[in-house]
């Protein structure tokens, strides 16, 4: 392993740093790259998330994703975890904490609008990062997409009536240019990219594939510490001046990131799953979708509430906790079986520490 990868927490903390350092320092600079968006995605960061997704689909091999039908029990329990409990579970620890726990610092209306933009969350399981953490986890790539793309196809259904009953509301209205714009960039676009690349690279010879995605490893890697630079530069502010509420809403998102992925990891070890299966289907579970759902945070409580402020300490706890959920992935194949374990892809061989 290279430098970046066997220190990447590292270099994601110092990512963090400097996107904070920066953010203060520079904040016109962070402001125009902010207001680089359509649709609530800014088009900056869909770059560099698409630089980092772009390798994992090179090695997708469409002859191997009709295999995905015969083994269901991973795709079973992704749709399980993300629909059937991580939305009733996030709803539950918003109302826990900022109904009880919390409730002395922090005023009953805020308080609401906090577990709202929870619950959004909660309801938008991820649909981009999914792949790179997929990758850090040695994932099965045809599977992962499979997963993502049925994942996708649900939320169109039934995002908005799960979030309308957890909130008590009846009037949500889907960001549909949100939700298909994300589709386009981060699956669709890069997923063709990918097959043509890999058509082309398989016509030289059968090791091409693999020598030009070990190429692009080390960009992988760069994509996704620009992007955690970024996203914490755009807040930079909202972090030095409410670290208090920063703190507490991470709190309930922490616990429900750890307890979904707890629940899906025992239950995918109960299922006998092979690693490579089972590793990206609880991260599925674990990660959020927040464009989707800054974007509804917005449209419904307006851009400088509660909610949306929930919605961004999302973006802000997800990819610190993902790695550390990475690195127990990585350390616990010998839950499985060896075979599975031999099995999984060689994509990329952090062992995060």
């Amino acid at each position: 392993m290279g430098l970046f990868e066997r220190f990447l927490t590292v270099w994601v903390g110092l990512g963090i740093l400097a996107g904070v350092g920066l953010g203060l320092v520079m904040p016109g600079a962070f402001q125009g790259i902010a207001a680089i968006e359509f649709a609530h995605v800014n088009l900056v960061v869909a770059v560099f998330i698409w630089v980092m997704i772009y390798p994992m689909m090179i090695q997708i091999d469409w002859h191997a994703v009709k295999d995905v039908g015969r083994k269901p029990r991973g795709l079973v329990l992704t749709l399980v975890v993300n629909w059937l409990i991580k939305p009733f579970t996030m709803a539950a620890l918003g109302v826990l904490f900022f109904h009880y726990i919390f409730a002395p610092w922090v005023d009953p209306q805020s308080a609401s609008e906090y577990i709202a933009g929870m619950i959004l969350l909660g309801v938008a399981p991820c649909t981009a990062m999914v792949f790179v953490w997929s990758q850090l986890v040695r994932g099965d790539a045809n599977y992962t997409l499979v997963q993502v793309s049925v994942n996708d196809i649900i939320m169109v259904f039934a995002f908005a009536p799960i979030a309308a009953f957890l909130l008590g509301v009846t009037d949500i209205t889907v960001p549909w240019e949100t939700l298909v714009l994300s589709t386009v960039l981060y699956v669709v676009l890069p997923l063709l990219a990918g097959m043509a690349t890999r058509h082309v690279l398989e016509r030289r010879s059968p090791m091409a594939v693999a020598a030009f995605v070990g190429r692009l490893k080390p960009w992988s890697i760069v994509g996704l510490i620009a992007t955690v630079v970024l996203l914490f530069g755009f807040q930079a502010r909202t972090i030095v001046d409410q670290p208090m509420v920063i703190g507490m809403i991470a709190v309930p998102l922490m616990v429900q990131s750890y307890g979904i992925f707890l629940i899906a990891y025992i239950a995918a070890k109960s299922l006998k799953l092979p690693h490579n299966v089972a590793g990206p289907a609880c991260l599925i579970g674990t990660s959020n979708f927040f464009e989707l759902a800054v974007a509804v945070a917005i449209s419904l409580f307006g851009l400088n509430s509660g909610a949306a402020l929930a919605t961004v300490v999302g973006v802000l706890v997800e990819v610190p906790v993902m790695l550390s959920l990475v690195a127990i992935v990585n350390r616990t194949q010998h839950w499985f079986a060896p075979a599975a374990v031999a099995a999984a892809q060689p994509v990329m061989k952090e062992e995060i520490r």
